[in-house]
């Protein structure tokens, strides 16, 4: 019989990996960059076609790429493994003000949703994904110039 071998979570692997090989900090941001603005395009198109759980899902994971790019930014360091926009911004080093951090709050509902989407909750309406999706694409261009 073929017998399993330990598995290390990644969570632990990733400071040994860190302390051998130093990243790339530029590639990292940009790999990060360019992954939010397909997303966000991602979350447009959807958008369009009327998905608009999914749209905000892809909205949120803009923000996340977005932010993550900037804690690699001013860390020197591998993004940390998290989906929670709070979390990421005050790792950023940056100030934000309390209306951007309930926007955060608010946008991560959607990460939640767009992966357990509850039946017995409706979509967001027409309105709400349309303001999420116009002001993911604000912030996102605001994190990026950063």
């Amino acid at each position: 019989p073929r017998r399993h071998q330990a598995q290390i979570p990644v969570g632990e692997l990733r400071p040994a990996v860190r302390l051998l090989m130093p990243i790339d900090v530029g590639k990292h941001i940009a790999y990060w960059r360019t992954g939010a603005r397909e997303d966000i395009e991602t979350a447009r198109v959807l958008l369009e076609h009327d998905k608009r759980r999914a749209a905000l899902f892809f909205a949120h994971l803009a923000l996340e790429k977005a932010l993550k790019a900037l804690v690699v930014k001013v860390s020197g360091d591998l993004a940390p493994l998290s989906h929670n926009l709070v979390v990421l911004a005050e790792k950023t080093g940056l100030e934000f003000q309390e209306s951007e951090r309930v926007y955060f709050v608010e946008m991560n509902r959607f990460s939640l949703h767009g992966r357990y989407p509850d039946p017995d909750r409706p979509p967001p309406s027409r309105r709400e994904a349309e303001e999420g999706v116009r002001r993911a694409e604000e912030t996102l261009t605001w994190l990026i110039q950063r």
